[in-house]
């Protein structure tokens, strides 16, 4: 009997994800959203892997004329897609170079924040009583907090770089993730499924991340898009206030440097309009995904 309980246990956890799995992919070729939204970070991930191959100049070098003068400000042209700096830097390289950045930041902030809030989440929901309270009074406190000017003290104390935004997300960003987990676990934890396991004499332990876990990843995944979005946009705001790495090129410096230089006032669009868009298409593409698979997540929201 034991055996069998025990198996019914594992095939109805096994039955959820896959159903849920199921469904996600299948929205992924209905909803145009979801789609648009993962063909977008397709697009920046194949340009950050390639970006060697894809860029036509050093970022950091300050290009010649023929006659030896700085080749500064020029206008978009030939080898020059999208012009140069006022150093004489090739905007377009430092452009596909951004993106290798801005991935990095994304998907390592992202990945922290879902890590944390998920294993979080799972402990406050599956646990419940003083352990759940201690939890959330934490998340609450974290909530709290503002998280750019967190950033930027972060920065101020540390040597600056990248990995702030990501160490700030860790600890601030992560309560959003934990307590649509929690709420989920919570309803989880009753399922016939959790009682089988719980009849065979599983562990909590083997209940939780073997039975529970698999089905909440859908959901962190979900925050987990979101999250690469905002931690792009906090870098690029970060490195556009100057409390960026000065020797790591991103499109946060990149409009930084543009402000400084007076490139609005001076008409110079394709210095700063082309990191612009990209931090959009990138925030909008996570919004996107997370939109389309509300419906999975989510099915009444369909009326």
């Amino acid at each position: 009997m034991r055996a069998i309980a025990e198996t019914r246990a594992v095939r109805g956890t096994r039955r959820s994800f896959l159903v849920g799995l199921g469904r996600a992919f299948d929205l992924v070729r209905r909803d145009p959203f979801a789609t648009a939204g993962i063909l977008i970070y397709a697009v920046f991930l194949f340009v950050a892997i390639f970006a060697d191959q894809l860029a036509t100049h050093d970022p950091h070098q300050i290009l010649y004329r023929a006659n030896r003068r700085v080749a500064s400000n020029l206008p978009p042209f030939g080898d020059h897609i999208l012009g140069t700096t006022n150093l004489g830097r090739d905007i377009y390289s430092q452009l596909i170079y951004g993106a290798r950045s801005a991935l990095l930041v994304g998907i390592s902030a992202a990945f922290a924040v879902v890590l944390i809030g998920t294993l979080v989440g799972l402990v406050a929901g599956f646990f419940r009583g003083w352990v759940d309270m201690v939890i959330m009074r934490v998340a609450d406190v974290a909530l709290g907090i503002p998280f750019l000017p967190f950033v930027i003290v972060l920065s101020s104390f540390l040597e600056p770089s990248m990995w702030n935004v990501v160490i700030g997300m860790a600890l601030v960003v992560w309560p959003s993730t934990s307590r649509v987990i929690r709420s989920q676990v919570l309803s989880l934890r009753e399922r016939t499924f959790v009682e089988a396991a719980r009849v065979t004499g599983c562990s909590q332990a083997r209940i939780l991340f073997v039975h529970i876990a698999p089905n909440v990843l859908p959901l962190s995944f979900v925050y987990g898009s979101i999250a690469i979005g905002w931690a792009i946009l906090t870098e690029a705001s970060v490195s556009f206030l100057g409390f960026g790495p000065g020797n790591t090129v991103s499109w946060g410096s990149m409009l930084q440097n543009a402000y400084v230089s007076q490139a609005l006032s001076r008409g110079w669009y394709h210095w700063f309009v082309p990191p612009g868009i990209c931090i959009i298409l990138v925030v909008v593409a996570g919004f996107f995904v997370s939109r389309g698979f509300e419906e999975v997540l989510f099915p009444k929201l369909r009326d």
